[in-house]
């Protein structure tokens, strides 16, 4: 594997001072230790954790958020180019390891479609996906939750809402079409700090570059944007778990993190697709802290739902034995 070194971001207050995301280091550490468990222990484990789930006091909630991952409702056979199981390595990036923690437990002659990246599309046949467009008829991308040391972030915000500055806070990569309109509308505007954090030899504009900076810097505001790239917005979670607001157009893509059930007004303030009406929501929510409050409440709660390890793990086997039930292929 190559290595590079990324002299860019070598900073003494980088170093000092941690940026508040989720560590490598130890991802990886786990990813590894993985390679020393025995079969034996996977199967123990899964059959403990499946065995009489239904009669949990939340297996209706559990057996709602499978059938959203898996809308599968009928048999479905693989093409014979489909892959399997044991095709999945527990390397070679996020997407192979994190699946792959979740597959070790499965058989591994069990034929498996993937479509893993920043997907924007639905597979035409029923595929393991990170990402999904939010529509009617996305049922052949099923979610498991991949990239999650990058995107499953949740802090804990220390900071009121009323001590906050009243402004909104941007702070991303700006290369896609929507995020270039943005700067476009909003960078030097007096109540929005945005900036392009890419090096400044990637930069469109060099005027809008900025060095990154913590998360925590971001909740010193009232309201972050958190605006889609690829697919999802990944600053959402960690925003989402503060006590800022997340402010943002309605989300076209959805993870893991169930995007597509988040209601505007509730879980975050929602603006127009072009921006316009960003200046008026900022204002409004400044000036009537308790609805503003209550949404940062609401979105706390969403939050609260994915950060019980072991019933997150219950779920992913669940969403992956009701794929492997209504799927078919060669072994």
């Amino acid at each position: 594997m190559a290595f590079r070194l990324n002299l860019y971001r070598i900073r003494p207050s980088y170093i000092l001072r941690p940026r508040g995301k989720n560590l490598k280091a130890v991802y990886f550490a786990r990813c590894w230790l993985r390679n020393f468990v025995p079969r034996s222990v996977l199967m123990q484990r899964k059959a403990t954790l499946m065995t009489d789930w239904e009669k949990r006091k939340d297996a209706e909630q559990i057996r709602d958020r499978v059938d959203y991952y898996n809308k599968l409702v009928g048999p479905v056979e693989l093409p014979p180019d489909a892959g399997h199981v044991r095709d999945i390595p527990n390397g070679h990036g996020v997407y192979n390891r994190d699946s792959y923690e979740i597959l070790r437990y499965f058989d591994g002659a069990l034929a498996l479609a993937t479509q893993f990246g920043d997907n924007q599309t639905i597979p035409k046949v029923p595929a393991i996906c990170k990402s999904r467009p939010i529509s009617e008829d996305n049922g052949n991308a099923v979610l498991l939750n991949m990239d999650k040391v990058r995107h499953f972030t949740f802090l804990k915000d220390k900071r009121q809402f009323a001590d906050k500055k009243d402004m909104a806070i941007f702070r991303g990569a700006v290369f896609q079409p929507r995020r270039i309109r943005f700067m476009q509308e909003y960078f030097g505007h007096p109540l929005v700090d945005c900036a392009d954090t890419q090096p400044p030899d990637k930069t469109l504009h060099p005027e809008w570059h900025k060095n990154l900076i913590t998360l925590y810097d971001h909740l010193k505001y009232k309201f972050v944007v958190c605006l889609e790239g690829n697919d999802v917005a990944s600053n959402l979670k960690w925003v989402m778990s503060s006590n800022s607001c997340a402010i943002m157009p309605r989300p076209t893509f959805e993870t893991w993190f169930m995007e597509g059930r988040l209601v505007p007004g509730v879980h975050y303030i929602e603006i127009r697709e072009d921006y316009a009406d960003l200046e008026e929501k900022i204002r409004y929510y400044s000036a009537h802290h308790e609805e503003a409050q209550a949404i940062a409440r609401n979105a706390n709660e969403w939050c609260a739902q994915f950060q019980n390890p072991e019933r997150e793990l219950l779920i992913a086997l669940l969403v992956m034995q009701k794929y492997f039930s209504l799927t078919t292929g060669s072994a």
